[in-house]
């Protein structure tokens, strides 16, 4: 069967929807990962107070619909891959539950902290860093699970536990870029350090993970050493890197007069996840199950990926317009649970 035969038959449809997915999980990772790292940097002092409140109305009207991606992504792949759903929940059940009841302590400890007696408000910042926190490496370890093929034993533990670090380290970088952006005076001088710290961190976890997965997937190693492809993915984790330093570099030298430059640092880390992100789907593409299931196996009846498909083309716009457009209506600096 020639290829436009193939693909007239219905076989594109599985790439369009992992591609969908795929796009919903580097949103997520994006826009819930600032959030989150917002929630780890959390200050606990009581005389910190006045910064926790900046800090969370930097996030607040944002932080509840950039989940909003990692539902549409989970949704994406129980209705056009069941199978893959099946073997991925099945193996991750345990951390995504635990992953759930940090998202839960999140959503009660934001709506509280504001509600609750003045003596409670710190115990309830307390639950909402504990959440974050909790998210986080539960998300990261879920990765390494993911990327070792669900292998329980005590080198993929190993390594999972490196994922969680380094997808922890990532979240803290992106939301202290974010509030770099979204802050002014002491409090964005402080997101300065934490990002310079957390990106440190991060370039660690990151260049941990390039040595180390090539190294436990062999077809992950043939697929990223062999020549003359070689001469081009290679400029996926070279970008990165130089990502990171320049990076380095522009806030070693911020804040700067007239806050000239301070949203750089989010976008900078906003690239260097696209591009982590871009490595990651090369690495296993066309593999939804590394080593186990591609997009094809895994697929729906193609009757049913065609009519989930017209949804799709009205719902993902949808929500890609609302969330420019929500982000738009709160641009600007945050300050005391207001913005101006």
């Amino acid at each position: 069967m020639s290829q436009y035969a193939e693909l007239a038959s219905g076989d594109w449809l599985p790439v369009v929807f992992i591609d969908l997915m795929g796009l919903a999980v580097l949103i997520y990772a994006v826009l819930d990962g600032y959030d989150l790292g917002v929630g780890i940097l959390l200050p606990m002092g009581e005389q910190d107070e006045p910064q926790r409140d900046t800090m969370i109305a930097s996030i607040g009207p944002f932080w509840d619909a950039n989940e909003t991606w990692l539902v549409l992504a989970i949704g994406l792949l129980l209705i056009a891959f069941p199978t893959a759903h099946s073997i991925v929940l099945t193996n991750l059940y345990i951390p995504a539950a635990v992953m759930l009841i940090g998202l839960i302590m999140r959503g009660v400890a934001f709506d509280f902290r504001a509600k609750a007696a003045v003596d409670h408000k710190l115990a309830w910042d307390r639950t909402f860093k504990f959440g974050s926190v909790l998210t986080t490496l539960t998300q990261g370890y879920m990765l390494g699970q993911y990327v070792m093929g669900f292998d329980h034993g005590w080198p993929a533990q190993l390594f999972c536990l490196l994922s969680a670090l380094g997808v922890t380290a990532a979240y803290t970088y992106i939301g202290a870029a974010w509030l770099v952006m979204k802050t002014e005076q002491t409090l964005q001088q402080r997101a300065v350090r934490w990002t310079r710290i957390a990106g440190r961190a991060a370039l660690l976890g990151v260049v941990t993970v390039c040595l180390i997965n090539p190294l436990v997937n062999p077809g992950v190693f043939d697929r990223w050493f062999t020549y003359p492809l070689v001469m081009f993915v290679l400029l996926i984790p070279t970008l990165c890197i130089l990502g990171f330093l320049a990076n380095d570099v522009l806030l070693g030298r911020l804040p700067k007069a007239g806050d000239r430059h301070c949203s750089l640092p989010f976008y900078t880390v906003v690239g260097i996840f696209v591009l982590s992100f871009s490595g990651l789907a090369f690495s296993f593409y066309p593999y939804i199950v590394p080593g186990q299931l591609d997009i094809w196996e895994a697929a729906s009846a193609r009757e049913s990926l065609q009519f989930i498909l017209v949804g799709a083309v009205v719902v993902v716009p949808v929500i890609l317009l609302y969330t420019a457009f929500s982000y738009r209506v709160f641009r600007g600096k945050a300050s005391d649970l207001h913005y101006h």
